[in-house]
């Protein structure tokens, strides 16, 4: 196997790991809207980064922190419903981005590579940085694990019982920050939210607890990205969207192995 193609692999398969158990939280708690958001807010980071001087995926997890804390700010009016806000954050971070980027004539970034990714381009240096931050990001979620799902749950409850609710909410968007600046470079700023969906959503049907659903999304997103890089290759398709379009293929294959689709309880 060339160079390339196993450094893809390794990459790809990297970030499948760690969003397939951060997807079933997200599935979970119905926060699909809120991961694209902070997604979306990663094209800012990366313009950010570079103006700064500092690595884009640093610049990538600040402003994803930063939005995380504006959005939770702005939950605690009534005026507008969270989908609102979401919606409002999500665009105008995106468009200040391009703004931003287009009064900096001097500045050239292949923008394609971090709206759709490049996973052909995955070099020893971004899987040291796709696997280290992927690394951390299960050990910090497997240390939150009990909280987390005990918020997920019922939260009320769970913040009777003693569990630092905020601070457990907050860890969580940290790591959703994290895993998309760690994929930005496999399947880009725009698709990364499908794979933090698409295979949790698929491992949801045939799961028969919290920790085998996680695994299973694990296992399946690996799968996506192998089928994806395959068609890829073969039909000289975008690498990025080829491994979102594997992954719901597999959710298809899911529902008609299955009979029906779940709805969301």
């Amino acid at each position: 196997m060339d160079d390339f193609l196993l450094r893809a692999l390794l990459g790809g398969l990297g970030v499948a790991l760690a969003t397939g158990p951060l997807g079933t939280f997200i599935v979970w708690r119905r926060m699909a809207y809120f991961g694209d958001t902070l997604a979306h807010s990663g094209l800012l980071g990366v313009v950010l980064g570079v103006v700064l001087g500092i690595n884009p995926e640093l610049g990538v997890v600040s402003t994803c922190l930063l939005v995380a804390l504006v959005l939770v700010l702005l939950q605690r009016q009534r005026g507008l419903a969270t989908d609102t806000l979401l919606g409002i954050l999500a665009h105008t971070t995106l468009s200040l981005g391009m703004v931003t980027l287009a009064f900096m004539e001097t500045l050239r970034i292949d923008l394609v590579s971090y709206l759709f990714g490049d996973i052909l381009a995955v070099s020893r240096a971004d899987l040291y940085w796709i696997w280290g931050g992927a690394t951390l990001a299960l050990a910090a979620l497997a240390l939150l694990w009990r909280p987390l799902l005990a918020a997920t749950v019922h939260e009320e409850l769970a913040q009777v019982e003693g569990v630092p609710v905020f601070a457990v909410r907050l860890a969580f968007m940290l790591l959703i920050a994290i895993v998309i600046a760690v994929a930005m470079k496999v399947i880009g700023i725009l698709l990364i939210t499908s794979l933090l969906i698409i295979p949790a959503a698929t491992a949801r049907r045939f799961a028969g607890s919290p920790e085998g659903m996680a695994l299973l999304a694990s296992v399946i997103g690996c799968l996506a990205v192998g089928a994806g890089l395959a068609a890829s290759l073969y039909w000289d398709t975008p690498a990025g969207p080829s491994v979102v379009v594997a992954a719901s293929t597999l959710f298809g294959l899911s529902a008609l192995l299955s009979g029906r689709v779940r709805p969301d309880r």
